[in-house]
C-alpha cells in the first residue's frame, strides 16, 4: 500500500479486455476505475445508490477531468485512491489518483465533480453532507 494520505483506497488488476490494440489500458476504462472507486467509497460511508434513488436522491456527475501520466498494461496491479471535498452547498468534488503498485508511480489524476438531484433540483441533503465530512 502507498504511504500517501487518502480518504479511501481500492486495489485493482488490469484485465486483458481493458487494453486497446497498443496493449495499454484504453483511456475510457480509467473512468470505470474512478467510478467504481467512488461507488465503493460511498458504500463504505453508508451511502447506497439503490436506497438513495428510492428516497428521490439522484447522484449526478457534472464534470470529469483526467490527466493521463503513464499507461497501465494487462496484469498490472494498481491502487485507486480518493479524497473528497464539499466544494459548495451542492457540489461534491472527488480528487482521484491511480498508482501502479510495482513502482508506485502515478498513472492517472482525476477530478470528478458531482451533485445530488432532489426532485430534479441540485441539493445536497444534510445527511449526505455529514457522511462525507467524516
Amino acid at each position: 500500500m502507498l504511504d500517501k494520505d487518502y480518504t479511501f483506497q481500492l486495489k485493482f488488476q488490469v484485465r486483458d479486455y481493458e487494453c486497446d490494440m497498443q496493449g495499454v489500458v484504453n483511456h475510457s476504462v480509467y473512468q470505470n476505475y474512478l467510478e467504481h472507486t467512488r461507488h465503493e467509497y460511498l458504500k463504505s460511508v453508508g451511502l447506497d445508490f439503490v436506497r438513495m434513488n428510492e428516497e428521490g436522491i439522484i447522484p449526478h456527475v457534472v464534470r470529469v477531468e483526467i490527466d493521463y501520466k503513464l499507461p497501465l498494461i494487462s496484469g498490472d496491479e494498481f491502487i485507486s485512491c480518493l479524497n473528497v471535498q464539499l466544494e459548495s452547498k451542492i457540489r461534491i468534488v472527488f480528487y482521484q489518483d491511480i498508482y501502479r503498485l510495482s513502482d508506485e508511480k502515478l498513472v492517472t489524476k482525476g477530478v470528478v465533480t458531482g451533485v445530488c438531484l432532489v426532485n430534479g433540483r441540485p441539493r445536497l441533503p444534510e445527511s449526505i453532507a455529514d457522511l462525507l465530512k467524516k
